[in-house]
Protein backbone atom coordinates (compact mmCIF):
# COMPACT_ATOMS: atom_id res chain seq x y z
CA UNK A 1 0.00 0.00 0.00
CA UNK A 2 2.44 2.47 0.49
CA UNK A 3 5.09 1.46 -2.47
CA UNK A 4 4.38 4.47 -3.73
CA UNK A 5 6.28 6.97 -0.70
CA UNK A 6 9.02 5.18 -1.30
CA UNK A 7 11.72 5.59 -4.69
CA UNK A 8 15.48 4.42 -5.83
CA UNK A 9 17.76 6.63 -7.14
CA UNK A 10 20.86 4.96 -8.04
CA UNK A 11 21.69 2.95 -5.06
CA UNK A 12 20.38 5.27 -2.56
CA UNK A 13 17.18 4.55 -1.14
CA UNK A 14 14.99 7.66 -0.56
CA UNK A 15 11.31 7.06 1.52
CA UNK A 16 8.88 8.97 3.55
CA UNK A 17 7.86 9.14 7.30
CA UNK A 18 4.00 9.30 7.85
CA UNK A 19 2.43 8.97 11.08
CA UNK A 20 -0.78 7.16 10.93
CA UNK A 21 -3.68 7.78 13.45
CA UNK A 22 -6.08 6.28 14.84
CA UNK A 23 -9.17 7.04 17.12
CA UNK A 24 -9.47 4.89 19.84
CA UNK A 25 -13.14 5.87 20.68
CA UNK A 26 -15.95 7.73 18.77
CA UNK A 27 -15.82 10.30 21.14
CA UNK A 28 -12.46 11.45 19.63
CA UNK A 29 -15.27 12.94 16.79
CA UNK A 30 -16.44 15.56 18.92
CA UNK A 31 -12.88 16.52 20.95
CA UNK A 32 -10.45 16.39 18.79
CA UNK A 33 -11.66 20.19 17.37
CA UNK A 34 -10.38 21.10 20.56
CA UNK A 35 -7.24 19.47 20.84
CA UNK A 36 -7.95 16.64 22.48
CA UNK A 37 -8.73 12.55 21.91
CA UNK A 38 -7.41 9.31 23.07
CA UNK A 39 -5.39 8.05 19.69
CA UNK A 40 -2.91 5.35 18.90
CA UNK A 41 -0.92 5.86 16.06
CA UNK A 42 1.72 3.68 13.68
CA UNK A 43 5.10 4.94 11.51
CA UNK A 44 4.76 4.23 8.19
CA UNK A 45 8.16 3.74 6.36
CA UNK A 46 9.37 2.09 3.21
CA UNK A 47 5.48 0.70 2.91
CA UNK A 48 4.72 -0.72 6.14
CA UNK A 49 3.56 0.32 9.44
CA UNK A 50 4.99 -0.23 12.77
CA UNK A 51 3.35 0.03 16.25
CA UNK A 52 3.95 -0.31 19.54
CA UNK A 53 1.44 -2.69 22.08
CA UNK A 54 0.85 -4.66 25.43
CA UNK A 55 1.15 -8.30 26.27
CA UNK A 56 2.23 -10.23 29.23
CA UNK A 57 6.05 -11.61 27.65
CA UNK A 58 9.67 -9.75 28.50
CA UNK A 59 9.41 -9.75 24.29
CA UNK A 60 8.76 -7.04 21.80
CA UNK A 61 5.91 -5.43 21.78
CA UNK A 62 6.54 -3.58 18.48
CA UNK A 63 4.34 -5.05 15.38
CA UNK A 64 3.88 -4.42 11.89
CA UNK A 65 1.06 -4.02 10.08
CA UNK A 66 -0.53 -3.06 6.79
CA UNK A 67 -0.66 1.14 6.57
CA UNK A 68 -3.82 2.68 7.67
CA UNK A 69 -5.53 -0.71 8.20
CA UNK A 70 -4.50 -1.54 12.08
CA UNK A 71 -6.72 -3.89 13.16
CA UNK A 72 -9.18 -2.78 16.51
CA UNK A 73 -9.18 0.52 15.63
CA UNK A 74 -10.17 3.74 13.51
CA UNK A 75 -8.40 5.31 11.23
CA UNK A 76 -8.17 9.01 11.19
CA UNK A 77 -5.34 10.67 9.08
CA UNK A 78 -1.43 10.45 8.31
CA UNK A 79 0.96 13.05 8.76
CA UNK A 80 3.89 13.25 6.71
CA UNK A 81 7.07 13.74 9.26
CA UNK A 82 9.61 13.78 6.95
CA UNK A 83 11.63 11.61 3.93
CA UNK A 84 14.84 9.41 4.65
CA UNK A 85 17.43 7.93 2.48
CA UNK A 86 17.81 4.32 4.11
CA UNK A 87 17.53 0.84 2.33
CA UNK A 88 14.94 -1.23 3.75
CA UNK A 89 17.04 -3.46 5.15
CA UNK A 90 19.25 -0.81 7.33
CA UNK A 91 15.65 0.37 8.26
CA UNK A 92 14.79 -3.56 9.19
CA UNK A 93 18.05 -3.75 11.16
CA UNK A 94 17.28 -0.50 13.24
CA UNK A 95 13.75 -1.33 13.77
CA UNK A 96 14.51 -4.42 15.11
CA UNK A 97 16.94 -2.65 17.18
CA UNK A 98 14.48 -0.50 18.77
CA UNK A 99 12.38 -3.57 19.62
CA UNK A 100 14.37 -4.60 21.66
CA UNK A 101 13.75 -1.34 23.94
CA UNK A 102 10.40 -1.75 23.46
CA UNK A 103 8.80 -5.02 25.69
CA UNK A 104 4.90 -5.91 25.70
CA UNK A 105 4.78 -5.97 29.50
CA UNK A 106 6.49 -2.52 29.63
CA UNK A 107 3.95 -0.99 27.76
CA UNK A 108 1.71 1.71 30.53
CA UNK A 109 -0.94 3.84 29.00
CA UNK A 110 0.73 7.15 30.44
CA UNK A 111 4.76 6.88 30.48
CA UNK A 112 5.38 4.46 27.49
CA UNK A 113 2.64 3.92 25.29
CA UNK A 114 2.08 3.81 21.16
CA UNK A 115 2.56 7.44 20.65
CA UNK A 116 5.43 7.40 23.06
CA UNK A 117 7.48 4.28 20.19
CA UNK A 118 5.92 6.50 17.24
CA UNK A 119 7.12 9.87 18.65
CA UNK A 120 10.38 8.09 19.75
CA UNK A 121 10.98 6.94 16.02
CA UNK A 122 10.31 9.86 14.62
CA UNK A 123 13.05 11.36 16.55
CA UNK A 124 15.92 9.15 16.07
CA UNK A 125 14.86 9.27 11.88
CA UNK A 126 14.31 12.81 11.17
CA UNK A 127 15.07 14.80 14.38
CA UNK A 128 11.66 15.46 14.46
CA UNK A 129 8.49 15.31 16.98
CA UNK A 130 5.08 13.92 16.20
CA UNK A 131 2.61 16.67 16.92
CA UNK A 132 1.69 17.17 20.55
CA UNK A 133 -2.02 17.06 20.28
CA UNK A 134 -1.77 12.96 19.46
CA UNK A 135 -0.39 12.37 22.85
CA UNK A 136 -1.76 14.90 24.75
CA UNK A 137 -3.86 12.49 26.35
CA UNK A 138 -0.33 10.80 28.53
CA UNK A 139 1.20 14.30 29.43
CA UNK A 140 -2.17 15.32 31.14
CA UNK A 141 -2.07 11.97 32.92
CA UNK A 142 1.60 12.57 33.78
CA UNK A 143 0.51 15.67 35.35
CA UNK A 144 -2.45 14.53 36.92
CA UNK A 145 -1.06 11.02 37.72
CA UNK A 146 -2.29 11.19 41.34
CA UNK A 147 -6.09 12.01 40.57
CA UNK A 148 -5.80 8.70 38.02
CA UNK A 149 -6.91 5.23 39.55
CA UNK A 150 -4.12 2.86 40.72
CA UNK A 151 -4.79 0.37 38.17
CA UNK A 152 -4.63 2.88 35.16
CA UNK A 153 -1.66 3.89 36.48
CA UNK A 154 0.27 0.67 36.29
CA UNK A 155 -1.72 -1.58 33.91
CA UNK A 156 -0.83 -2.66 30.28
CA UNK A 157 -4.29 -1.88 27.64
CA UNK A 158 -5.46 -5.00 26.93
CA UNK A 159 -7.79 -3.35 24.54
CA UNK A 160 -4.50 -2.56 22.42
CA UNK A 161 -4.69 -4.57 19.17
CA UNK A 162 -4.39 -8.68 19.50
CA UNK A 163 -0.97 -10.01 18.14
CA UNK A 164 -0.47 -12.42 14.79
CA UNK A 165 2.39 -14.11 13.18
CA UNK A 166 5.64 -13.57 15.71
CA UNK A 167 8.26 -13.30 13.79
CA UNK A 168 16.07 4.92 23.40
CA UNK A 169 15.79 6.85 25.75
CA UNK A 170 12.85 9.69 24.87
CA UNK A 171 14.78 12.54 22.49
CA UNK A 172 17.89 10.41 21.53
CA UNK A 173 19.28 11.38 18.50
CA UNK A 174 21.10 7.91 18.12
CA UNK A 175 20.29 4.44 16.70
CA UNK A 176 20.61 2.14 18.97
CA UNK A 177 22.93 -1.43 18.81
CA UNK A 178 22.55 -4.52 19.46
CA UNK A 179 25.28 -6.98 21.20
CA UNK A 180 24.10 -10.43 20.19
CA UNK A 181 23.96 -12.99 22.51
CA UNK A 182 23.07 -16.54 22.17
CA UNK A 183 19.06 -17.34 22.94
CA UNK A 184 18.32 -18.71 26.09
CA UNK A 185 15.56 -21.01 27.05
CA UNK A 186 13.55 -17.93 28.66
CA UNK A 187 13.55 -16.13 25.18
CA UNK A 188 12.56 -19.26 23.38
CA UNK A 189 9.74 -19.77 26.04
CA UNK A 190 8.39 -16.63 25.64
CA UNK A 191 8.62 -16.68 21.65
CA UNK A 192 6.36 -20.24 21.87
CA UNK A 193 3.73 -18.33 24.34
CA UNK A 194 3.32 -15.19 21.79
CA UNK A 195 3.41 -17.81 18.82
CA UNK A 196 0.20 -19.22 21.12
CA UNK A 197 -1.29 -16.25 21.01
CA UNK A 198 -0.83 -15.38 17.58
CA UNK A 199 -2.02 -18.85 16.16
CA UNK A 200 -5.26 -18.50 18.30
CA UNK A 201 -6.07 -15.52 17.03
CA UNK A 202 -6.55 -16.58 13.40
CA UNK A 203 -5.72 -13.53 11.48
CA UNK A 204 -2.55 -12.46 9.03
CA UNK A 205 -3.11 -8.44 9.67
CA UNK A 206 -0.40 -8.47 11.95
CA UNK A 207 3.21 -9.58 13.13
CA UNK A 208 5.84 -8.89 15.55
CA UNK A 209 9.14 -7.59 14.54
CA UNK A 210 11.73 -9.77 16.33
CA UNK A 211 13.76 -7.91 18.43
CA UNK A 212 18.02 -7.88 18.05
CA UNK A 213 18.83 -10.09 20.62
CA UNK A 214 21.44 -7.96 23.13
Amino acid sequence: MGAANTSISGSEYETQVILNVYDLTPLNNYIYWFGCGIFHSGIEVHGKEYGFGAHDFPASGVFEVEPRSCPGFIYRNSIILGRIKMPPSEFRSFIENVAAEYHGDTYHLISKNCNHFTDDICWRLTGKRIPGWVNRLARLGALCSCLLPESLQVTTVKQLPEYHNCSEEEGSESVSTATPHDPTESDDADQDKLQLISQSAGSEELSFVKEAQR
